[in-house]
C-alpha cells in the first residue's frame, strides 16, 4: 500500500510580521574614534548612520519574544494557535536546548514542534522556505517564523571590518493558511570554497578548517569585506533573477526588494544588476537599523510596510545571503494590513 499523507495539503501565505528594535540607538560617532574612523567613510562604505544594541541584560530570546507577540497579535491569533515554531539565530549563545523552546516557554506554547536554523544572514528566508513546506505538506497551521540576533556580544570593538557593521534587534512572521499559492518555491544555496569569508569562532588564529580549537577565547565575529562584497553582488543577482523566473513572474510583477541588509551599495548593485524597474520600492532599512544578519530581512519588511502601507498584499522580492557563504530566496505576498 503506498504512503500517504493523512493531512490534506495547503498553500500558504504570510499573514503578519512583528518587529522589535533595542530602545538603545548607537550612531556612528560613538564608534569611529577606537577604529580610527569617521562617519563619513562609514555611511559611504556601508551606508549605515546608526544601529540598535540592545541592553546588557537583554538577551536575544528576550528580543525574539516581543517581536513574537507583536506578529501572533496582528494575525489574529493567540500563542496556543502555533503549531510549529522556527527561530533563525546566530547569536543564542547556548548549543542546547534550543532558543526556540525558549520562546515557546516564554509565550507559554505547548507541545509545538520547535527547532533553530544556524544559516546567518540567510536564516530567515531559509525558515520561511521551511515554513512554506510544511503547511503545504500537511504537517503544520500556524507556523512563527522568527529572525533575531545580539551581535553587539559577539563584536569586537577596535575591528575596523565589523565594529560598525553589525548590530542587534528581531522580526518574526506568522505563516498560515491560504487558498492560494503567496510564497514561491526557496531557492537556496551555498560557495563553500569561501565559507571561512565570515565567521565567528572562539580563536580566529588558532584555528583552521578541520582541525581542533586549542583556545577557548569568547568568540567574535571576523569578515573578509571584499571577498564577501564581491560575492553578493556577482552571485547573488543571479539568484534573484532565478528566484522571480521559478515564481512565473518577470521583475514588472515584483512590488518591492526586501534584501538582506548587509549593506547599501550591494543592495543598490543587486537591484540594477535584476533590472529591477523603478517603481520596486526598495528596503534600506540597513542605514538606521544596520546589519541585524537573521533579524535583517522580517525588520526592513515591517519597515517598508510602515511606510509604505501600499504594498501589504504586493508581491516582494526576498533574498538573504551571508556566512558560510549560503544564500536562500522567494517571491512572497506582503502580509495584509492588520486590522
Amino acid at each position: 500500500m503506498a504512503i500517504k499523507f493523512s493531512t490534506p495539503t495547503q498553500n500558504a501565505r504570510i499573514l503578519s510580521v512583528g518587529a522589535y528594535r533595542p530602545p538603545r540607538v548607537v550612531p556612528n560617532s560613538e564608534l569611529v574614534e577606537r577604529i580610527d574612523s569617521s562617519d563619513e567613510w562609514i555611511q559611504q562604505r556601508t551606508g549605515i548612520q546608526t544601529r540598535h544594541w540592545a541592553a546588557e541584560d537583554e538577551s536575544v530570546t528576550d528580543m525574539a519574544v516581543k517581536a513574537s507577540r507583536i506578529a501572533i497579535e496582528r494575525a489574529g491569533l493567540t500563542p496556543q494557535d502555533i503549531d510549529t515554531i522556527i527561530f533563525a539565530t546566530i547569536t543564542y549563545p547556548y548549543q542546547t536546548p534550543s532558543a526556540s523552546t525558549e520562546v515557546a516557554l516564554q509565550l507559554e506554547i505547548k507541545n509545538a514542534a520547535a527547532f533553530d536554523v544556524g544559516a546567518a544572514c540567510a536564516g530567515f528566508s531559509y525558515s520561511l522556505g521551511l515554513a512554506n513546506d510544511m503547511l503545504r505538506s500537511g504537517s503544520a497551521k500556524y507556523v512563527l517564523v522568527i529572525g533575531a540576533e545580539k551581535i553587539s556580544d559577539f563584536l569586537d570593538l577596535d575591528d575596523r571590518a565589523t565594529s560598525f557593521i553589525f548590530a542587534d534587534g528581531a522580526g518574526a512572521v506568522v505563516v498560515g493558511p491560504s487558498d492560494e499559492v503567496r510564497i514561491g518555491a526557496t531557492l537556496s544555496g551555498s560557495d563553500v570554497e569561501n565559507r571561512d569569508a565570515i565567521a565567528m569562532i572562539p580563536s580566529w588564529t588558532a584555528y583552521k578548517p578541520g582541525s581542533a580549537i586549542t583556545e577557548t577565547a569568547w568568540p567574535v565575529i571576523h569578515q573578509e569585506g571584499q571577498k564577501v562584497f564581491r560575492w553578493a553582488v556577482y552571485e547573488i543577482a543571479k539568484v534573484g533573477k532565478e528566484v522571480i523566473a521559478s515564481s512565473g513572474l518577470t521583475p514588472a510583477d515584483i512590488a518591492a526588494f526586501i534584501p538582506h541588509q548587509a549593506n547599501e551599495r550591494i543592495i543598490d548593485s543587486l537591484a540594477k544588476s535584476m533590472d529591477l524597474p523603478d517603481s520596486v520600492v526598495i528596503a534600506r532599512d540597513i542605514r538606521t537599523t544596520g546589519n541585524t544578519s537573521a533579524a535583517s530581512i522580517p525588520l526592513a519588511m515591517d519597515a517598508l510596510l510602515a511606510e509604505h502601507p501600499e504594498l501589504h498584499g504586493k508581491n516582494a522580492l526576498l533574498i538573504g545571503f551571508g556566512a558560510g557563504l549560503v544564500y536562500a530566496g522567494q517571491v512572497v505576498e506582503l502580509p495584509p494590513q492588520p486590522k
